[in-house]
């Protein structure tokens, strides 16, 4: 029954458009979030706020990265990995040109 109600709610038709309620539209899609507009009894198209869509693609794009990691750490070879410090070591970097930098925190 959730997802009638859902659909229902969730659901603008076009002709709201030809009437002139886009701005009523709009700003229900900011209060109450998407939208999906219905011609000819199917789904046109859907409409999101900004913030709402930029969310999405931002969660899109941490999705691919992650797919990317997970991709490197399968094919990486843990006998080839190198040390911070050995890293530092082959760069010439010492502890004293680290010196007042912050701490850098991976997720």
């Amino acid at each position: 029954m959730a997802n009638v109600i859902s659909a229902i709610t969730n659901t603008v038709p076009i002709t709201q458009f030809n009437r002139g309620y886009a701005g009523k539209i709009f700003e229900d899609v900011k209060k109450s979030g998407a939208k999906v507009v219905m011609k000819n009894n199917a789904a046109e198209c859907i409409l999101l706020s900004p913030d709402e869509y930029l969310k999405i693609i931002d969660e899109l794009n941490d999705m691919r990265l992650l797919a990317i990691a997970n991709q490197r750490m399968l094919n990486s070879d843990p006998a080839a990995w190198v040390s911070d410090e050995e890293m530092n070591r082959r760069l010439g970097i010492s502890e004293k040109d680290l010196e007042g930098f912050e701490e850098v925190e991976i997720e």
